[in-house]
């Protein structure tokens, strides 16, 4: 029997008990803040070291900024600030006395970055400029939830300057394509919808605003990755201009794109069930635990050679030999934390050469001879990293409906997605659907793919809930 609530019965509820049942994160003393646990930081370390690799393959290099930005600073940008406004925290004490000009804790660099853009580009000879930081960022949340909505929380905030307008918008889309949609398809396992945003739910200050859409299990949408196109607007707000091959002084086209622990959440939700969290392998912190069933010196010979083999094969393993604690609370613990694989070692299977590999996924046992165990671990990871994709996607689409009306897709959308031409919803359409609780997610082209602009002509809108 599950020690956990039933998803069926309350998804929230569930959701908290795995993130304190799993060890992954738990409040903060600040309201809206978090504690990362060891066990969930590991998994993080997974997905930023995989993301920081694509970053840096698409060509930006890493760099660092104040988290405390002048307040003067935002209010270059008007309709950035007016956007930010409620959810800014502001120090305006420090050292025992009143600052001359408050300072605001990070929610985003655009500004600060855009100051040091306009010192460090003089010419054409200094573009395209792309910077990646990994930092964290607060935003004053009404309503926080651990990794979905925080006050603070982690994440990587990528800002590039470009000569042109079309290798701005190229870079984007790489961004989008080869680092956010590849990542969490091929490495999260959570298959996602790419589109452009309306311009009511445009960025602050963007011209052009795409995101990354997931489902999680109960049906509702989660913002997993978002990429934006800044046009000049900032660079007319901040200077940053350049002298071009043809000597005129133009102003450079800006970039921004993002991806924080909001995809710790939506790992959670897509792929855990009712007996806790489910880790695909290839993000997982630690991908197999060999467990010895009793404390015997053949067992530990064996579970040893086995762990060593497969550090040799470099999978991220833990010997777990808590002779403390009954191997039916171990098994628990395991199965709640999510660890994709298992191999059980004990007297009675060694007897006849035999371990035992359970998948956490499909809680499935077999029995393995002790010489292929390692080799037939390797497979099987593999196999549950592409069975955790296949089976995502399997349950998103079958909750995905076409409709022909609003009123379809307004029903639709209660419990999945619902697709609908944009041209049946349009802005009014939009503003009524935010009534019932409703968004446009993004909109797509009539294949699936993603639009230039939101302006293009038979775009299709994916509604849905959203967290």
């Amino acid at each position: 029997m599950s020690v956990l609530t039933p998803q069926d019965k309350d998804f929230p509820r569930w959701y908290q008990e795995v993130l304190s049942k799993a060890e992954l994160a738990e409040n903060g003393p600040v309201r809206g803040t978090m504690v990362i646990r060891p066990y969930g930081f590991s998994i993080w370390e997974q997905i930023q070291s995989r993301i920081d690799k694509r970053i840096k393959a698409a060509g930006a290099k890493s760099v660092y900024f104040p988290m405390l930005i002048p307040e003067s600073y935002f209010r270059r940008e008007a309709e950035h600030v007016d956007k930010f406004s409620p959810e800014l925290a502001v120090v305006t004490y420090a050292g025992g006395k009143k600052l001359e000009e408050p300072l605001v804790i990070r929610p985003t660099s655009e500004t600060i970055i855009g100051e040091h853009m306009r010192r460090w580009i003089q010419s054409y000879r200094d573009l395209p400029l792309m910077l990646n930081q990994w930092a964290n960022v607060v935003r004053w949340e009404l309503r926080p939830r651990v990794f979905l909505r925080n006050t603070e929380f982690l994440w990587q905030e990528g800002h590039t300057a470009h000569a042109t307008q079309a290798d701005a918008a190229d870079y984007t889309a790489t961004i989008l394509e080869t680092v956010q949609r590849d990542s969490l398809t091929n490495e999260l396992a959570i298959p996602v919808i790419c589109g452009i945003k309306t311009a009511k739910e445009r960025f602050a200050g963007a011209m052009n605003s795409f995101s990354c859409e997931g489902m999680m299990r109960d049906g509702k949408a989660l913002q997993l990755a978002t990429s934006h196109e800044f046009g000049q607007n900032f660079a007319k707000a901040f200077d940053i201009n350049f002298l071009d091959t043809d000597g005129k002084q133009k102003y450079v086209w800006t970039t921004s794109w993002g991806m924080s622990t909001r995809m710790m959440g939506g790992l959670i939700m897509v792929h855990g069930d009712d007996n806790g969290l489910v880790v695909p392998p290839v993000v997982a912190g630690t991908q197999v635990v060999v467990i010895l069933v009793s404390d015997d010196t053949g067992v530990k010979d064996v579970a040893n050679r086995i762990k060593d083999q497969l550090v040799e094969n470099d999978i991220r393993v833990e010997l777990d030999d808590r002779f403390d604690i009954s191997f039916g609370r171990r098994s628990v613990d395991l199965e709640i934390k999510g660890i994709p694989i298992r191999v059980e070692v004990g007297l009675r299977d060694l007897a006849e050469g035999l371990v035992t590999l359970v998948r956490r996924d499909t809680r499935e046992k077999r029995q393995l001879t002790i010489e292929a165990a390692a080799l037939d671990v390797l497979s099987e990871l593999t196999q549950v990293q592409t069975d955790l994709l296949r089976n995502a996607v399997a349950r998103r689409d079958e909750l995905i409906v076409d409709c022909t009306s609003l009123r379809e897709a307004r029903e639709a959308a209660r419990s999945g997605w619902a697709r609908i031409a944009w041209a049946l919803v349009g802005t009014g359409g939009e503003d009524s659907l935010a009534e019932d609780g409703l968004t446009v997610r993004c909109l797509q082209n009539m294949d699936g793919s993603v639009p230039a602009d939101s302006q293009d002509k038979d775009l299709v809108a994916v509604i849905a809930r959203a967290y």
